[in-house]
């Protein structure tokens, strides 16, 4: 009952959001310039990669409240937000030429800061699509403070 609770809760948190600039022709183009320059990674091929002990760096530039709707589960993590990115970024991962996967609830934030990595060197940034909505909405695993979860078919 309790993981059931904690499913449900992940859902409506993930899915009452809406896009925060929905509508605005200005954001749409910034975004789709930000897609073309560093690319967005389909939740499937994220999760072969960690499935397969890959070489590959998950960061999560949500804010901080956020990060209670849970995290992407992978050896090699960090959380920085989007608006710490530039000051934070450098110190924590060395490796410019890393694969680095961001993502944040949705994929506007997480695009953003994968093309801001690309500006400052990293070679091999990228996005994941659909950001923890769309990893959830597959049945990957998202760990919480009370462990791992994944979505069932009925909650999806």
């Amino acid at each position: 009952m309790k993981k059931r609770f904690i499913n449900i809760l992940l859902v409506a948190t993930l899915s009452s959001t809406t896009a925060l600039f929905a509508g605005s022709v200005e954001m749409d183009k910034l975004l789709g310039e930000a897609v073309k320059e560093a690319g967005e990674m389909e939740p499937q091929k994220l999760k072969q990669r960690i499935d397969k002990e890959e070489a590959v760096i998950v960061l999560d530039v949500r804010e901080s409240e956020q990060r209670a709707e849970g995290q992407i589960y992978t050896d090699k993590f960090f959380a920085i937000t989007r608006g710490n990115l530039e000051f934070e970024v450098m110190n924590k991962i060395k490796d410019k030429d890393a694969l680095i996967v961001t993502y944040c609830r949705g994929g506007s934030r997480g695009v953003l800061a994968a093309q801001t990595l690309k500006h400052l060197g990293y070679k091999n940034a990228t996005n994941l699509k659909g950001g923890l909505k769309g990893w959830a909405t597959l049945g990957y695993p998202i760990e919480t403070g009370l462990g791992v979860t994944k979505l069932t078919e009925e909650e999806k």
